[in-house]
């Protein structure tokens, strides 16, 4: 028989639940999802079926957090923002189980979760558990079939409201969406941006190539597969655990890179002999691009403000057998100018992957929807354009930059470029390309190619 994940309601099933409810109160009292589950997951042995449902159930109902508290609201006597968080975060974690779960039977989700309230201190409150998961269960047996999780719940006439309650997006992310996007493309990112990420890999051409890779991995019993529109990608459709136990991983032979990440430096188009700056390189997966494309030819530094960061981008560059041709500078970009003077003129490209919200990577953060707020955005723009304004002077005349962010936020993309456009009309827009979550798979990036005039000019 085929063991269920988590179906003993005393077994290492109680302790995975348990360990995910301990990463839905550290994240609401602020810690970092990834974090979280790093910690928990690190505390004793589990096996590996348990330690991805620690994983599902806790990037999962994070990420859900907005429709499971609105099916509290429609069953419980209080409304979920007024429940005691250990009550609200447990209820979560069965909910997710009955309205997302395929590998978790709803008789276990609720006989876990009433006793996970016992173990946890709240035996009192455990027949409340056990009405509000029934009532629930009950509501949706009465529907027929196939359901979506929101199926039962009254919901709001109003787009936004129905938008952001059905796929938990937070309300001012919702009415956005429809302001950028038709429906049909707003309900593609929401769903896309709450879809676990399939994991794109970029093969490194001067130690294999792809078709060898991809049979390393079939020869290990790992899914592999080659995506079309980028020649040194690979993707491992729904693979997870220690990248490092992979084939190639201690060869050098791939990193890990979304794959319209991948597309950046095309854009920027690299040539043997050039000298390059990547302003903002960490963790370096687009500098040790670059590299490649450089083929030990010209001159590359990687600029980064933390030093902590920096050393992650010559880690992988030593990985990848990159660093002898990387110049590393703890500095910020912005300050680059008055640090080095004698870059003024002196760069034949420069990539400028801004600081910025990280809207189309909401798949891989499953806290960051929770996080991101309309405030932090306003003031991550003025850091932008001082970034792009900076980095001007250091480029030759008619070199290029590419200003690049994985948000899908207009002010954050097409607006700085237009601003930096406005106070230089003597540079030129050359080519611009957005990514949205859900459009074949992949985050969402935007990045844009200015070239600088070639005679003297703003």
């Amino acid at each position: 028989m085929t063991p269920v994940a988590g179906q003993a309601p005393d077994g290492p099933g109680l302790e995975s639940r348990h360990r995910a409810w301990r990463v839905l109160l550290a994240v609401a009292a602020g810690a970092y999802a990834d974090a979280a589950l790093e910690r928990e997951l690190a505390q004793g042995s589990l096996s590996p079926l348990d330690r991805g449902l620690v994983t599902e159930l806790a990037y999962g109902a994070i990420r859900q957090r907005r429709l499971l508290d609105g099916w509290i609201n429609a069953h419980a006597r209080m409304v979920a923002e007024r429940q005691p968080p250990p009550l609200r975060w447990l209820l979560h974690v069965g909910l997710y189980q009955i309205l997302f779960s395929e590998r978790v039977p709803v008789s276990a989700a609720v006989s876990t979760s009433v006793a996970l309230a016992r173990r946890i201190g709240l035996a009192r409150l455990a027949p409340t558990v056990n009405a509000i998961l029934r009532a629930v269960l009950r509501r949706r047996e009465a529907l027929p079939g196939p359901l979506a999780p929101w199926d039962g719940l009254s919901l709001p006439a109003d787009p936004a409201e129905r938008l952001g309650l059905c796929h938990s997006l937070p309300p001012w992310l919702a009415t956005a969406l429809l302001a950028w996007l038709p429906a049909a493309g707003a309900e593609a990112f929401a769903r896309a941006a709450a879809t676990p990420p399939p994991l794109d890999l970029r093969i490194n051409p001067a130690r294999t190539d792809r078709a060898t890779q991809q049979a390393a991995f079939a020869a290990a019993g790992v899914a592999a597969e080659p995506l079309p529109d980028h020649p040194l990608a690979l993707t491992l459709p729904g693979r997870s655990g220690d990248l490092r136990a992979l084939p190639g991983y201690l060869e050098g032979h791939w990193c890990v890179q979304d794959r319209h990440a991948q597309a950046v430096v095309p854009l920027l188009a690299p040539r043997p002999g050039e000298r390059i700056l990547d302003a903002c390189a960490a963790p370096g997966g687009k500098t040790t691009q670059i590299a490649e494309c450089l083929r030990g030819q010209g001159e590359l530094w990687a600029v980064d403000r933390s030093e902590a960061r920096l050393r992650r981008v010559r880690a992988n560059a030593e990985r990848l057998g990159q660093l002898e041709g990387i110049g590393c500078l703890a500095a910020d970009a912005g300050d680059l100018e008055l640090l080095r003077p004698d870059w003024i003129g002196y760069f034949d490209a420069i990539l400028l992957d801004a600081p910025c919200s990280g809207l189309g990577t909401l798949a891989r953060h499953a806290d960051a929807r929770w996080r991101v707020t309309p405030a932090m955005i306003e003031e991550l723009l003025p850091v932008q354009s001082r970034l792009l304004e900076a980095i001007a002077p250091l480029l030759r005349r008619g070199g290029r930059v590419v200003y690049a962010t994985c948000t899908v936020h207009p002010q954050e993309n097409r607006g700085r470029i237009d601003a930096f456009l406005k106070g230089h009309p003597t540079w030129q827009l050359e080519q611009e390309l957005q990514w949205w979550p859900g459009e074949g798979g992949g985050d969402g990036f935007y990045a844009a190619r200015l070239a600088a005039p070639a005679l003297n000019g703003a």
